[in-house]
């Protein structure tokens, strides 16, 4: 499935297909899923694995500041999406496979997401970020710098470090706490004049090219 996916535009293949890439009969097939969004499921799970464990491992190192493990996760994530089959996710087109990959906890990729919550609670805690009140927002609003930069490296791989840079200027200044302002948010943490505007996104090198 992994290879048809790089092959071939997702919406052209079909069980038969897989069968038979895989040496199986078709109805042999059925047995391990029952349709192709339920392979695809299975690949990014596949794919996305050793980004979950690798998460996983920087959100808990809790005597680390909290910045340093974003910093860190900030870059495997951005790594982990310079893999083929995890750049489909992004892609524009009939290649893109969006439709059959899970959000919300059903996602391949919630775990990282309830990671970076963790840091992002610990950061506060610690008094290193500022308390934006909604946390699941805050890394809701940060997935979309990472979104962005992934499809950034898709499009450009050479623009990877220079990607990685701008995506942990934006989201460690977000989340900085701000000199003479009380830790505690107005409930707004990304309002217009933020860095989370699109200007900023775009002065930073992660607007689409």
């Amino acid at each position: 499935m992994r290879q048809l996916l790089l092959d071939r535009d997702y919406d052209s293949i079909n069980m038969g297909h897989i069968a038979a890439r895989a040496g199986l009969a078709r109805n042999t097939l059925y047995n391990y899923a029952g349709d192709k969004s339920a392979l695809v499921l299975a690949v990014t799970q596949r794919a996305g694995r050793p980004v979950v464990e690798r998460v996983a491992a920087i959100a808990a190192r809790v005597a680390d500041p909290a910045a340093d493990r974003m910093r860190e996760i900030i870059e495997a994530v951005l790594e982990a999406f310079t893999d083929q089959v995890l750049q489909l996710i992004f892609r524009q087109g009939p290649a893109l496979p969006v439709a059959a990959v899970p959000k919300g906890p059903d996602s391949p990729f919630h775990a990282i997401v309830v990671e970076v919550e963790n840091v992002v609670r610990d950061g506060i805690a610690h008094g290193e970020f500022r308390d934006a009140g909604d946390v699941h927002l805050v890394v809701e609003l940060l997935s979309g710098v990472m979104r962005v930069g992934a499809e950034r490296i898709g499009r450009d791989p050479a623009a990877f470090a220079a990607t990685v840079r701008a995506a942990r200027d934006i989201i460690l200044a977000s989340l900085a706490r701000r000199p003479g302002r009380p830790s505690r948010g107005s409930g707004r943490p990304f309002a217009t004049g933020s860095l989370w505007c699109a200007d900023a996104v775009g002065a930073s090198g992660l607007s689409r090219s």
